[in-house]
């Protein structure tokens, strides 16, 4: 799908996740890793618009903040997996994705759990897409029943 037609708020999560990514392999502060990618690696010609920057920045950072809560929902989810034991990208979509049923009730969490899996199928593989579902899906019941 060309870029130009991609929801708006899906640019943002690809962002959040690039973000998120670079904190992780990068080991430098989330808001460090947010202002680099908007000014020298955001691919497009045009800069990106304030709400996309705005909703990646908050998504990145409130993700890093809750780490330790949504690290715990994931281990508790996986079956002998740790968070730190899965490939980094699948890792950090499950973790911005978790972040966002978290923080985000107003969003449906199918939303929420159908972006996580088009970003898995952008940059992950076809097994991390139904690995990420039935993870997602998991976590989403245990949330619910809080």
């Amino acid at each position: 799908m060309p870029r130009a037609r991609k929801d708006r708020r899906h640019r943002a999560r690809e962002a959040t996740l690039q973000i998120l990514y670079h904190w992780e392999v990068g080991r430098t502060d989330v808001d460090r890793a947010a202002r680099t990618f908007f000014e020298q690696q955001w691919p497009d010609t045009e800069a990106p618009s304030e709400p996309l920057q705005t909703f990646a920045s908050a998504l990145s950072r409130d993700t890093v903040a809750r780490l330790a809560e949504i690290d715990a929902l994931i281990a508790g989810t996986a079956e002998r997996w740790r968070p730190e034991r899965m490939a980094v990208i699948d890792r950090l979509i499950l973790r911005m994705a978790v972040c966002e049923l978290l923080r985000d009730p107003e969003t449906p969490p199918a939303v929420v759990i159908n972006e996580a899996l088009e970003l898995a199928r952008t940059f992950s593989t076809e097994e991390a897409v139904k690995f990420i579902n039935g993870m997602l899906d998991g976590i989403r019941k245990k949330i619910e029943t809080r």
